[in-house]
């Protein structure tokens, strides 16, 4: 089982995007719409372009979002910079490089860099949901990541849903639930990308197909 033990914390959230309203009235939406979606086709839709070559980088690339960690026990994510409320959020993410100890998926209700909810999955097949609440993280309503077969290991692709609803947050994996835990903390906020190493870093891992939805 995987325990998180992210010493360093690093986030990074985007304040705009182009297109789009910084807050998003779910109410002038319809049950299953779009409230967001990136193909990774324009560079300035609104995730962070950033590198650091101790700590790591985000850019796009190849039509897609990649988000490579050198450094261990670290951390990095974006978002779009807008608000939302209840979600379902869907994206492909692709193992390039690294070790299979590591993490990587989506992040709800971020509040700022230091607070928010993330779902997530690792290269070697275990999974979480958690949050991280003034720069500290922990796992909710589970001590460790547990494993799943649903979960593709190695440099494949897998496609995440992560549904963010009032009080409950859900993961799946290749079409498969995996968790639904229940926290109440944070009830709105921005969505991202996220990606992490443990002991051993160097991890790098590209989004394809990232889509918010009206659950």
């Amino acid at each position: 089982m995987h325990s998180l033990k992210w010493i360093a914390f690093l986030g990074l959230v985007s304040l705009s995007c182009i297109n789009l309203p910084l807050v998003i009235n779910s109410s002038e939406i319809q049950i299953g719409e779009v409230q967001f979606q990136d193909d990774f086709s324009d560079p300035s839709s609104g995730l962070a372009r950033y590198y650091d070559e101790n700590i790591g980088s985000l850019d796009y690339v190849n039509q897609g979002y990649q988000i490579s960690v050198n450094q261990r026990h670290t951390i990095l994510w974006s978002g779009p910079g807008l608000e939302f409320t209840d979600v379902q959020i869907e994206v492909d993410v692709t193992k390039i490089d690294g070790p299979e100890s590591d993490d990587f998926g989506v992040v709800c209700r971020a509040r700022d860099k230091h607070n928010f909810y993330f779902l997530i999955i690792s290269s070697d097949g275990y999974y979480g949901i958690g949050k991280v609440r003034d720069g500290i993280q922990q796992l909710i309503g589970m001590k460790d990541m547990p494993p799943s077969e649903d979960i593709i290991q190695g440099q494949y692709t897998n496609h995440l849903r992560a549904d963010c609803i009032g009080e409950y947050l859900s993961l799946y994996a290749n079409g498969i639930h995996l968790v639904t835990v229940k926290d109440s903390e944070f009830t709105s906020g921005d969505v991202g990308l996220f990606a992490g190493t443990f002991e051993d870093p160097g991890t790098s891992v590209r989004f394809n197909k990232f889509s918010v939805l009206m659950p």
